[in-house]
């Protein structure tokens, strides 16, 4: 089992900047893959980025890559995301999931967080 518990949403003017942290706990989170998603009001729930448990394998959606870096640090058994250049498209609340493997599917994730809002104003 991990538990995952998200941190480090807000509002941002369109521009700014932002870091989600994901602290994990449980047995063995530095075995898994670790993921950020997005949930935009009325969509559905989108990758965002990915990162294997070595760190290698950094994945984004295109629509973030050059903005967004995936970290992730196993002493501190924590993930973050660092938003560049956000938009106000970027709006959205975003999950840190956990998996098995490195992976930009969805339904990989056996652990999900509770989500942060991030809201960038135009």
């Amino acid at each position: 089992q991990v538990q995952l518990v998200e941190s480090g949403g807000g509002l941002v003017q369109a521009g700014g900047s932002l870091r989600l942290s994901c602290a994990a706990s449980g047995r063995n989170f530095r075995t898994y893959s670790m993921g950020w998603f997005q949930q935009a009001p009325g969509k559905e729930r989108e990758f965002v980025a990915a990162i294997s448990w070595s760190s290698g394998y950094p994945d984004y959606a295109d629509s973030v890559k050059g903005r967004f870096t995936i970290s992730r640090d196993n002493a501190k058994n924590t993930v973050y995301l660092q938003m560049n250049s956000l938009k106000p498209e970027d709006t959205a609340v975003y999950y840190c999931a956990a998996s098995p493997i490195a992976t930009v599917t969805l339904v990989r994730y056996n652990y999900w967080g509770q989500g942060t809002q991030v809201t960038v104003s135009s």
